[in-house]
């Protein structure tokens, strides 16, 4: 998710109810000091109700993330229930932000897709603990500040609509999917496929029609309706269903399995990559969250990034997943009426059921899930209308990077882009201004320290 689709939603401040008791409101006012992050009495009451509202919306999309990572949906739930635990004893301490909800990112799905794919799920845990240890040398030096100076913004933009199109591409299959024995031997399109396709469609346009009419009071309802409307119908008609596995959650040392020196050197890199990205989207992510907060309190990236390691680091010891305080959550926590961190403790109680209850899962039908996986894709690929701003070079560029990660990979992808960039950047300067390559090189330099100085 990117940073546009927040800018689309609340822009002014708005007036805020916390509740004392059950009739005594109390109209909170921005003011210089804020209160707790993690906990409010005042309104214990609208956070429960927002946690209750947006830890069932989490349930799906989490599903189809980890499905999308090629991680076991317990896995990914219990890393969602544990980054929460996290977020919530963080933000006594040293809050990022104020309502932002922790989870697995569908924008780092693909990439733990590929590593699954490369190194094997046996390596993951390793993975996960070189991505904590590269992400706490960022926090402990504050590097997450200068992250934005050498990628720029639209480049972010494309790799997320890139991987937004594998996102949409890969659970396009489900919508068109059939139970056991219902496929036809003759043609591909029988009858029972054309209805099922039908059904597919009706459901996405009732979600998008859902979403556009609430999505500024009630983001939750689109997701509450398909998951409701898809089970009843599974009552009726023959669906294929969600099935999967209850692996049982193992704790263990993250060590690595392998022998050869250059998978250690290809995991190292890959640990690198998948620490700069999750900390490049927590860092846009908060941008956004600052936007929506009711309060416009401000976010402490680098706070953030504490919970974000020391949660990846927790969750490489039962064999977890990335997470960041994603926006799509975000967004239903903040519109669900959260006012701190204390409904990131209900969102985590909420997922936790699921995570050791995992037979109600599959309740849940596969195209209704395709549903909500395909519109998240797709509102990664909206981001790059938030390009435009940049003018057309920006745009240009988003598209290339955008095609190529889809193309070649995420992290291939954005190498490219960026050589793309550079390249460009280095002709115009050179045949237009005349310059030669040393004062090329010493130009991005100086412009990059006096940016970073704006920075600090």
């Amino acid at each position: 998710m990117t940073t546009y689709e927040a800018e689309k939603n609340i822009e002014s401040p708005e007036d805020e109810f916390c509740h004392i008791g059950n009739d005594q409101p109390v109209m909170t006012e921005p003011a210089t000091e804020p209160g707790s992050a993690a906990f409010q009495a005042k309104c214990v009451g609208r956070d429960f109700a927002a946690g209750i509202i947006t830890g069932a919306m989490a349930i799906p999309l989490s599903v189809g993330i980890a499905m999308m990572s090629e991680y076991p949906i317990k896995v990914g739930l219990a890393t969602v229930a544990f980054a929460c635990l996290i977020g919530w004893i963080n933000a006594w301490f040293r809050p990022g932000n104020y309502i932002g909800c922790p989870g697995i990112a569908a924008g780092l799905a693909p990439v733990l897709a590929v590593g699954v794919a490369t190194f094997g799920l046996e390596n993951m845990p390793f993975a996960i603990f070189l991505t904590a240890l590269f992400q706490a040398i960022i926090w402990k030096f504050n590097w997450q500040r200068y992250l934005l100076l050498a990628v720029p913004v639209y480049l972010v933009e494309g790799l997320l609509a890139g991987v937004g199109l594998k996102i949409a591409l890969k659970f396009l299959a489900f919508t068109y999917e059939l139970t056991p024995g219902m496929e036809s031997a003759v043609s591909f399109l029988n009858g029972a496929r054309i209805q099922m396709i039908f059904i597919s469609m009706v459901g996405y346009g009732l979600f998008v029609y859902l979403f556009l009419k609430f999505k500024h009071t009630q983001p939750a309802i689109p997701y509450f309706v398909i998951i409701a409307a898809g089970t009843i119908l599974a009552q009726f008609v023959s669906v294929p269903m969600l099935s999967m596995e209850d692996t049982d959650l193992q704790f263990a040392l993250p060590l690595p399995h392998f022998d050869s020196p250059w998978t250690a050197l290809s995991l190292l890199g890959f640990a690198v990559m998948l620490a700069l990205i999750d900390v490049i989207e927590q860092v846009m992510s908060n941008a956004a969250i600052e936007k929506i907060d009711p309060l416009k309190r401000k976010c402490n990236s680098n706070n953030s990034l504490l919970a974000i390691w020391i949660a990846n680091m927790g969750s490489s010891f039962f064999g977890g997943m990335t997470n960041l305080d994603g926006l799509a959550k975000s967004t239903t926590n903040r519109l669900a009426g959260a006012y701190t961190k204390f409904s990131v403790l209900i969102i985590g109680c909420v997922v936790t059921f699921f995570t050791f209850n995992t037979y109600s899962l599959a309740y849940l039908p596969k195209f209704a899930l395709a549903v909500i996986m395909i519109f998240s894709g797709w509102k990664m690929i909206e981001g790059l209308v938030h390009v435009t701003h940049h003018g057309p070079y920006a745009m240009i560029l988003a598209i290339l990077c955008g095609l190529l990660v889809f193309r070649v990979g995420i992290f291939e992808g954005l190498l490219a882009a960026m050589a793309v960039h550079g390249i460009v950047h280095y002709m115009v300067y050179a045949n237009l201004d005349k310059m030669p390559g040393r004062t090329i090189v010493k130009r991005y330099i100086d412009d990059l320290k006096k940016n970073v100085s704006d920075v600090s």
